[in-house]
């Protein structure tokens, strides 16, 4: 919830940790670009995220190469996943991208296959 005064939000801003800070800039940038938060979407919901792939590896199901990237929007995580994909160029840790696609829980966790995806400059 936003705070209207400029004391009070002031003086919550320096009791918050660093991380708290970022997520708090992370998802104003969501919330500029019209994405959907990652820890309000649904799941079977087609969804528009913005955020930022933190862990990227390959691993392979039954002799398939997966693609899986960790993507994160300050809010919530989800994993992305392009099947029969070793790399894709413009994707690594620490890229800045927009993804979209249906939202799929399993075993509790958001994925999302076979994201269409942008890439963000200069990030």
């Amino acid at each position: 919830m936003a705070t209207t005064n400029p004391f009070l939000r002031a003086l919550r801003r320096l009791g918050a940790s660093n991380a708290e800070l970022e997520s708090e800039e992370r998802q104003k940038i969501v919330e500029s670009a019209g994405a959907t938060r990652i820890s309000e979407v649904r799941d079977r919901q087609w969804a528009r995220l913005r955020g930022t792939i933190t862990v990227l590896s390959m691993k392979p199901r039954n002799g398939t190469p997966w693609l899986e990237a960790e993507f994160d929007d300050g809010s919530g995580a989800v994993t992305l996943i392009w099947m029969g994909r070793r790399e894709i160029a413009g994707i690594a840790a620490g890229r800045e991208l927009t993804v979209s696609g249906r939202i799929s829980y399993v075993d509790g966790q958001r994925r999302l296959y076979n994201p269409y995806y942008e890439l963000i400059a200069g990030a």
